[in-house]
């Protein structure tokens, strides 16, 4: 969208894109730029498989969505990314279901936490961020290149300048653990997977992206201190200002209604736009850092992903 301008909705970014037909499965649905997401795609045309932690706070969403959506057509699913026996049985549970599915938006999330490790062992951020929506997408993987072509859309941060992925000590098992490390660790983490699944993928007609929304507040951001939240605003250049929840969805929505996705795969976008690649992980900028776009760190991770979970991808 060549006249975008970052202070646009997402519903301005669809503007009359028609999805009818199409499938969109959404995680994270019941809060924030997941409620946002699928008002939009769902108003769009599109039927929505929404993924929710919780059941009644994922109605509660569906409920808002219809106040403004009053034909959205809507599928709730429960899933919980901290568990990986609840995202095997939700990815059968939807694949079954499902035979294709057009777009994939590996959108939910664990921002800044204290310090917790997943059933499996793993630290929270990883192993959610991560971890989880890597087993999901195998799962679901099959019916998204029944589907093709078709689309893979994973949200990342700008947070990823915070930290690269930590080879020699992921899990913070041998330094003192550090949240924002350990988010910023997640979201280089879901840079790599993209760009890996888009490399393995895009012969069979199925592409990936990793989209910024931008600075928002969200509950995503419930973890942080009001001392935390101050340090972290006054980083912020001027220039540079805080979305809305609408603002931030735009740049998902972007990625899945742009009939020219080819363009933004295997890519980090923000801003509805590709962005570029920059050197300075001290200077707020908009951009990608290298080490989220190293391709080697990329294989290595999707493997450790293979090991960590015990899962195989189909060929």
């Amino acid at each position: 969208m060549a006249d975008y301008r970052p202070e646009m909705s997402s519903e301005e970014v669809a503007g009359d894109t028609d999805l009818s037909g199409k499938l969109v499965v959404v995680t994270g649905g019941s809060a924030g730029l997941g409620i946002e997401t699928v008002r939009v795609l769902a108003k769009c045309g599109a039927k929505v498989v929404t993924i929710v932690r919780d059941q009644a706070k994922g109605q509660d969403a569906l409920d808002l969505i219809r106040k403004t959506v009053p034909d959205a057509d809507v599928d709730l699913v429960t899933l919980d990314l901290f568990d990986l026996d609840s995202v095997r049985k939700c990815g059968r549970e939807i694949a079954e279901k499902y035979p294709k599915i057009d777009t994939l938006i590996n959108n939910a999330g664990v921002m800044a936490a204290p310090l917790s490790r997943t059933k499996e062992g793993l630290e929270i951020h990883l192993g959610t961020n991560f971890l989880g929506h890597y087993v999901l997408t195998k799962y679901l993987m099959n019916n998204v290149i029944k589907a093709a072509p078709s689309r893979i859309i994973n949200l990342t941060s700008s947070a990823h300048r915070i930290s690269p992925y930590r080879i020699d000590d992921p899990f913070f098992e041998k330094e003192e653990y550090n949240k924002l490390a350990a988010y910023g660790q997640s979201k280089t983490a879901s840079v790599l997977f993209t760009l890996e699944l888009d490399r393995r993928y895009q012969d069979r007609g199925v592409r990936a992206t990793a989209v910024h929304p931008g600075l928002i507040d969200t509950e995503l951001g419930r973890h942080f201190t009001e001392q935390e939240m101050i340090f972290l605003q006054t980083g912020i250049p001027e220039g540079v200002s805080m979305k809305d929840v609408s603002q931030g969805a735009a740049t998902t929505v972007w990625a899945a209604t742009t009939s020219d996705f080819d363009s933004l795969a295997g890519r980090f976008c923000e801003d509805c736009a590709v962005a570029d690649e920059i050197d300075d992980p001290d200077e707020y900028e908009r951009g990608v850092l290298p080490h989220a776009l190293d391709m080697d760190v990329a294989a290595t991770l999707w493997g450790l992903g293979e090991q960590w979970s015990g899962e195989k991808f189909p060929d």
